[in-house]
């Protein structure tokens, strides 16, 4: 594995090169993929150079050892060092999601459960706005529809990195593990008994597309227009600004009614129909190559969930990797790294087991 690292060490002092040419630089475009590029690289090379000068250490100290016993100790220090880099190296190494660093568009919609599971979903977007916020990135309603409670019976966001994000930082890098059923146990806002009831929202996250990244004929488009409903401004109920999209060769429909001109909630919703080409562009690819990536459950089912939020016990779950913590308070407030975290790991943990 580490003797490609010499191919991608000539790559990287190419780039370099190339990034201090001032006539690069009058294309953005280009520009942005190559410092990407550079961005992935450096770590990498940094890694490598370390674990081969903690190889020429260990030598060093070797020779040393023979004449003075002193060494001994710090051969085996130096030999755990570089067990560590090594580790750390083959991790770098390991092939990275190409939409790592891209931004993504998050939709939350309540499942099983009534108005309970409307509230509960209002608690999961709350959830990552806070962390988008900790994290600074910039978020924005796409398309909300409320429930009567001041839930929200669908509702989605886009969220967005401020600047390039390190490798493994991007919002999808980390966003992306978010994606199923989320079930709640908790004694609801409208039950009088005090019984702990148990409700579900779905969470969907795919990578925001491009335009250029994703190619719609003029043809595949069935455009529907409709009376907005629900809580807005003077032109709610009033003008038919609603926009329901059909992408007639998937099936796909997406609908927005948030904005007051029909043209803008056209350009939503075309900007979530993009993301969700792209997104199923990219699994198929994915399952042509039999590439196991993690799986989004797109049916909100209470059985099928990917992580539990225990409300009486302070209790958050995560069941695809057997992560717990009693501070759900916090993680609804924002704190969500710790859990995410355990998922990356876990991922990683896979992808070097697979790479052997």
């Amino acid at each position: 594995m580490f003797e490609a690292v010499e191919e991608l060490i000539g790559e990287h002092a190419d780039l370099e090169k190339r990034l201090a040419d001032p006539a690069v630089h009058a294309d953005q475009r280009e520009a942005r993929r190559l410092n990407k590029r550079y961005a992935e690289l450096t770590p990498v090379i940094t890694a490598y150079r370390a674990w081969k000068q903690a190889g020429d250490d260990i030598e060093t100290a070797r020779e040393l050892a023979q004449d003075d016993p002193d060494f001994v100790d710090e051969v085996k220090e130096l030999e755990q060092s570089r067990e560590q880099l090594t580790d750390r190296l083959r991790l770098l190494l390991v092939p990275r999601d190409p939409s790592d660093d891209k931004d993504v568009i998050l939709e939350v919609k309540a499942g099983e459960g009534g108005e309970e599971s409307a509230l509960f979903a209002g608690d999961l977007l709350r959830m990552y706005l806070r962390y988008a916020e900790r994290i600074g990135w910039k978020t924005e309603v796409i398309d909300a529809n409320e429930s009567d409670l001041g839930g929200y019976k669908d509702v989605q966001v886009a969220v967005k990195a401020r600047g390039t994000a390190e490798p493994g930082q991007g919002v999808w890098a980390r966003l992306k593990y978010e994606g199923g059923v989320h079930r709640v146990q908790r004694v609801p806002a409208t039950e009088s008994q005090g019984r702990i009831h148990t409700s579900a929202a779905g969470v969907l996250v795919t990578p925001e597309a491009e335009e250029v990244e994703v190619e719609i004929g003029p043809n595949d488009l069935r455009i529907d227009v409709y009376r907005s409903s629900g809580p807005g401004g003077q032109s709610v109920n009033t003008t038919d600004s609603a926009v329901r999209i059909t992408h007639l060769p998937t099936g796909i429909v997406v609908s927005c009614q948030n904005e007051k001109s029909q043209l803008q909630n056209k350009e939503q919703a075309l900007r979530i129909l993009r993301s969700r080409l792209l997104a199923a562009a990219q699994e198929e690819a994915e399952r042509e190559a039999s590439d196991a990536r993690r799986s989004q459950v797109r049916t909100v089912d209470r059985s099928e969930r990917i992580r539990t939020y225990n409300f009486p016990e302070n209790r958050i779950s995560d069941h695809r990797v057997g992560f717990k913590a009693y501070n759900l308070d916090q993680v609804l407030d924002g704190e969500l790294d710790p859990v995410i975290q355990a998922c990356v790991d876990a991922d990683a943990a896979a992808k070097l087991a697979a790479a052997g």
